[in-house]
């Protein structure tokens, strides 16, 4: 037992420098994002602000703040819906952008060329969405836009985007691949530069293509990165970017048919009426589903493929 807490002490003073670097981190996850976990009882409270968080009353029934969302199933559904197609689309297109300009990166020689071409498709990632908005609106606006300048440049008609929802799914999913893959592609070229070049070596004897080399070796060894990056996207399958919304949309009620996603939906039902208790029940909720999601998705990995599996 002594021995034990001698090499205890001894190791804990060799790392001592290391904890010391990790406490700013660790003292930061604590007071942000463990210790306001406490706050979630005020989703079963009848909230007042004499009483506060902890002094309010219990709700009666104790699902009560929940009611607010389901009580119009069909708003509800079509805020789910939306909310799960666009972050399925966000992270489908987003990681084939993704993975081919890490490839094509790859396979570029010129180091320094590669670190500027990196550097110039992280940009968007900073732009906020608020300028992406005005970026969109001079491009889609009805009359001064230059997509319908151009369709009427080519002999065709103005479209109306403001009006039409059909077009805003891919309008979207284009506008979020456009400020996210260039920071996805780093995490995927790290992992390229990191493959051992005799495999690549080894099928150029053999006769492979560079597409082959792709296929067979390139993917492959990119499929743990991906299939980790997709894990940890499941836990955030119920939340939405409010922000995105409100930048490129200005919530529009003419779009809500699929811009309507759930954090869009609390907003507008909830922030603007001052009734922050439903904002929380709904976050909750969004936090289990998305546990919920990624345990079970973890489970069938696991059993399929235990190596690639989070844990």
């Amino acid at each position: 037992m002594y021995n034990r807490v001698y090499h205890a002490t001894m190791k804990f003073k060799q790392d001592a420098s290391l904890y010391f670097f990790a406490l700013p981190g660790i003292i930061f996850l604590l007071m942000f994002c463990y210790f306001p976990m406490a706050g979630l009882v005020l989703v079963f409270k009848d909230y007042n602000f004499r009483g506060g968080i902890f002094g309010s009353p219990w709700a009666e029934p104790i699902f009560r703040n929940f009611q607010f969302f389901f009580n119009s199933l069909d708003k509800a559904f079509r805020a789910t819906r939306n909310t799960v197609v666009l972050n399925i689309l966000y992270f489908l297109i987003g990681t084939i952008v993704a993975v081919a300009i890490a490839i094509m990166l790859a396979e570029i020689k010129n180091r320094r060329f590669v670190k500027v071409t990196q550097s110039v498709m992280f940009f968007p990632f900073f732009i906020s969405w608020m300028a992406f908005g005005s970026i969109l609106q001079s491009i889609l606006n009805y009359n001064l836009g230059t997509l319908n300048n151009l369709l009427v440049f080519f002999g065709g008609n103005r479209v109306d985007f403001y009006s039409n929802p059909k077009y805003w799914i891919p309008i979207l999913v284009i506008c979020n691949t456009w400020n996210q893959a260039g920071y996805s592609s780093i995490i995927y070229y790290a992992t390229l530069t990191g493959i051992d070049p005799t495999y690549y070596e080894a099928a150029m004897v053999d006769g492979a293509s560079k597409w082959k080399q792709i296929a067979h070796i390139t993917l492959p060894l990119l499929r743990p990165t991906v299939i980790m990056l997709f894990m940890l996207s499941l836990g955030n399958m119920l939340r939405g970017n409010l922000s995105m919304i409100m930048g490129l949309t200005n919530l529009n009620p003419t779009l809500l048919e699929v811009t309507d996603i759930i954090d869009v939906f609390v907003y507008r039902s909830g922030i603007r009426s001052g009734e922050l208790v439903f904002t929380s029940a709904i976050s909750l909720y969004q936090s289990v589903f998305g546990f919920l999601l990624v345990m079970i998705s973890n489970s069938i990995i696991r059993k399929i493929d235990r190596e690639n599996a989070l844990f």
